[in-house]
């Protein structure tokens, strides 16, 4: 069984940072490409980050590119977020999500498994 378990969300003030994590389990950790999205309150679901299966090739999106940081340890299976320059706009559920296979997909459908999510709040 597949499970991705995501840790590190909080709140935090403008300006500050947070590291989130992603333990994988039952899964071919180091064949999976890995990606991180986030959703706010009434929106939809978005992409924030993807590193390819070695970790040599990473895609962010625009709103969060030279702020985040997105890298993976495949002897540890997990998956990385660091994020500075934290904003308000940041605050969200982010999601740690995993696709078998080669390439670096900004769509949630290319996805095969999600963790339960973790909360991140940025306050003014």
């Amino acid at each position: 069984q597949v499970q991705l378990v995501e840790s590190g969300g909080g709140l935090v003030q403008a300006g500050g940072s947070l590291r989130l994590s992603c333990a994988a389990s039952g899964l071919t950790f180091s064949g999976s490409s890995m990606g991180w999205f986030r959703q706010a309150p009434g929106k939809e679901r978005e992409f924030v980050a993807v590193v390819s299966r070695s970790g040599l090739t990473t895609v962010y999106a625009d709103s969060v590119k030279g702020r985040f940081t997105i890298s993976r340890d495949n002897a540890k299976n997990t998956v990385y977020l660091q994020m500075n320059s934290l904003k308000p706009e940041d605050t969200a559920v982010y999601y740690c999500s995993a696709r078998q296979g080669a390439g670096t997909p900004t769509l949630p459908t290319w996805y095969n498994y999600w963790g339960q999510g973790t909360r991140v709040t940025v306050s003014s």
